[in-house]
């Protein structure tokens, strides 16, 4: 448990790193849309909420960097994320079939790092009820 405890800002670091690119979206709607999903928009409205989702996604991603940098925030940075990351994989699932081969890779990732915050979330609970 000690292990995963102590190393979890590794997963944290790298994922913040990956998750933050998706600032790109602010500068290039366009170009993140068809990068995640393979499509493409005409619309001022489209333009506006692919800026906004963009920020938000980097904005967890700088979440990730900060709790993974401050053990003290680390659990509640890491639970933020992963139910984040959670919403989105599961909006893919039910809604975006159509986009899920385009957006496997997003969502493998997403995965994984939701699969490794339940790891270290259930270490920490049982390191302090041990203690």
């Amino acid at each position: 448990m000690d292990f995963i405890i102590s190393n979890f800002k590794w997963i944290m670091l790298l994922s913040g790193a990956l998750t933050a690119t998706m600032f790109y979206g602010l500068i290039a709607p366009q170009a993140a849309l068809e990068s995640m999903f393979g499509t493409s928009f005409d619309g001022q409205l489209e333009f506006m909420i692919i800026r906004s989702w963009s920020a938000l996604v980097g904005l967890i991603g700088v979440i990730l960097i900060y709790g993974a940098l401050n053990e003290r925030h680390r659990v509640f940075s890491a639970s933020i994320a992963a139910l984040s990351k959670a919403i989105f994989v599961s909006l893919v699932m039910i809604y975006g079939q159509t986009f899920l081969s385009q957006a496997t890779p997003a969502v493998a990732m997403d995965l994984a790092v939701i699969m490794c915050t339940v790891i270290f979330l259930i270490a920490v609970r049982a390191r302090r009820s041990a203690a």
